[in-house]
């Protein structure tokens, strides 16, 4: 008999199988549990940490599962569904005090009293489940620790993998492929594991979860949470949880005006309140950047006749409600968009009066101009919008010279672009950026939201707009009334007017000249920071409530 079918002979199949599902409801629940947190504390803050307090939680329920195995008399693994049970309500109770905890504390504090117990209980339960299956005692203390432990890591790994696949296909689709119906899917799968009598303990936990806790999207729930939202002057008008985060359109019932959220951000909103009789084409943003991105078609072209709106083409990359590509399409231009999230583009649509008139391409932008660059023929545009703002922080990819080398492709030879940054212009990153772009496209100019604050830091939303050729200097023609639309908020905001002089940005020294695909990763840290100014940010737009019941 060969080594092997003598270990084979003596597997406890049963124990070893738990052990296994064990881990891997584990490590399911680590991106899961982000999901959560992501809504109130921002996707960046969230992720901070959390990859080394599941590595240390999990490496202290390893070393440790004798102790808790003896501690508890031989009935944690008993106690493991219940906790998975009572996970959703612990967090849902500590994310409302959020403005209290603050960021990046919040996060940590939220996982360290709701998440990493439930890591370490799952690890050491498993651990001792995995060693009594495998029964490898009689080869030694060494093959009967480092086996498991290999084996447990690799099904760990796994699980996390498959999670993350699951996920992306999934979350949303049905109440319980929600991020807090996954954490009841969790326990209700612990439970079938590990059959206990002490899961009565879960009771109320799982009638609060499925009653009260607003996180789960369900009739009852909802009615609670459009009531909570009541209270603070907001309505609810949609929500879904999607492939980019926490999506849901929201009413503001005193000023009057309508946004799109997604996790802890807004991707814009427009006004829904006007005075009598007016009734522009396209409605009005709430923020001016989204009318600044529309001043793409001021910029006059090199031969000095301006274009001709019927006969342009326009790609926009980044949606949000869909301001600027419904104003371009409502001038008449034949407009592509890439939208990474389907759930966005519907809402845009839906909720926003995004026309239907145009090309809808539901796909990464890396991949779309990737594969517009391979056609026998690519087509060429007059105008591309660059508008990928989101949560805190950009999609880095997005912003390489091998991404804007691709663009410039793209874009006619008397073609320009608008790229929408936000974060702090003093900043390494903002530098960065803009000497990226600027290595692409010969003629800049940059301006700003708003006119500089003397605050310590500068964040704010800046549009550089870039000609592919460098012929003549860029500028904008002066605008007609049927520039405006029909809307008084254009005719203050679109023609740009704080100017950002080039010169702040040659006062950053040090770091790479400009930013290549291959070296994203060296911005995280940076990325990180601005998410964490964002995030006040964002608690000074809507009140802590309504980031907190989401």
């Amino acid at each position: 008999m060969s080594s092997v079918e003598e270990i084979l002979r003596h597997v406890n199949t049963k124990r070893l199988w738990r052990g296994a599902a064990l881990l891997a409801l584990a490590a399911f629940s680590s991106p899961v549990f982000l999901l959560t947190l992501s809504p109130v504390y921002g996707s960046a803050p969230s992720h901070l940490f959390h990859g080394y307090g599941v590595a240390f939680a999990a490496a202290a329920g390893w070393f440790l599962k004798d102790f808790i195995h003896q501690l508890s008399g031989r009935r944690a693994v008993y106690l493991l569904p219940v906790f998975a049970f009572w996970v959703p309500t612990i967090q849902y109770f500590l994310l409302q005090q959020s403005f209290v905890l603050g960021n990046p504390t919040g996060p940590i504090i939220t996982q360290v009293i709701a998440f990493y117990p439930f890591v370490l209980l799952s690890v050491a339960c498993a651990g001792k489940l995995v060693q009594a299956g495998l029964n490898l005692e009689r080869y030694g203390d060494l093959a009967k620790e480092h086996i498991p432990l290999l084996g447990s890591y690799v099904v760990y790994s796994f699980g996390e993998k498959f999670a993350k696949l699951f996920i992306s296909k999934f979350i949303g689709s049905f109440w319980l492929f929600s991020s807090t119906g996954l954490q009841l899917l969790v326990a209700i799968l612990s439970s079938a594991v590990i059959p206990s009598k002490l899961l009565l303990l879960a009771i109320p936990s799982v009638l609060f979860t499925l009653t009260s806790n607003v996180h789960l999207p369900l009739g009852t729930t909802t009615s609670a949470l459009e009531s909570t939202l009541h209270k603070e002057g907001f309505s609810l008008v949609d929500r879904q949880e999607s492939s980019t985060g926490y999506i849901s359109v929201l009413d503001n019932l005193e000023d009057g005006f309508r946004v799109m959220r997604c996790d802890h951000s807004l991707l814009g909103g427009q006004w829904t309140k006007t005075y009598r009789h007016y009734k522009p084409k396209v409605q009005d943003p709430i923020y001016a950047v989204f009318s600044l991105l529309e001043a793409v078609r001021l910029a006059e072209p090199d031969h000095g006749e301006p274009r001709i709106d019927a006969n342009s083409k326009a790609l926009v990359i980044g949606l949000g409600v869909g301001t600027t590509p419904a104003a371009l399409i409502t001038h008449g231009i034949d407009t592509t968009i890439v939208e990474i999230d389907p759930i966005v583009h519907k809402y845009a649509s839906k909720y926003f009066g995004l026309p239907s008139d145009h090309v809808a391409a539901l796909e990464d932008a890396t991949v779309f101009v990737d594969r517009a660059l391979k056609t026998p023929e690519p087509v060429q545009y007059d105008y591309i919008v660059h508008d990928v703002f989101t949560g805190g922080a950009e999609p880095v990819d997005l912003f390489t010279i091998e991404f804007f080398e691709n663009l410039n492709s793209l874009l006619k030879h008397d073609g320009v672009i608008a790229i929408n940054y936000a974060g702090d212009i003093t900043q390494y990153p903002a530098a960065l950026t803009v000497r990226t772009i600027q290595a692409v496209f010969p003629s800049c100019r940059m301006f700003r939201e708003d006119a500089a604050s003397d605050d310590s830091g500068d964040f704010t939303n800046m549009v550089i707009f870039c000609k592919k050729s460098s012929a003549t200097p860029l500028r904008f023609r002066d605008p007609v009334p049927a520039d405006f639309l029909s809307s008084k908020f254009r005719e203050t905001y679109l023609v740009p007017k704080h100017e950002i002089d080039p010169v702040v940005f040659t006062t950053v020294t040090g770091g790479r000249r400009v930013l290549r695909a291959k070296e994203t990763g060296r911005l995280y840290r940076w990325q990180d920071q601005g998410a964490l100014e964002h995030w006040k940010i964002m608690r000074k737009v809507l009140p802590d409530a309504v980031w907190e019941n989401w």
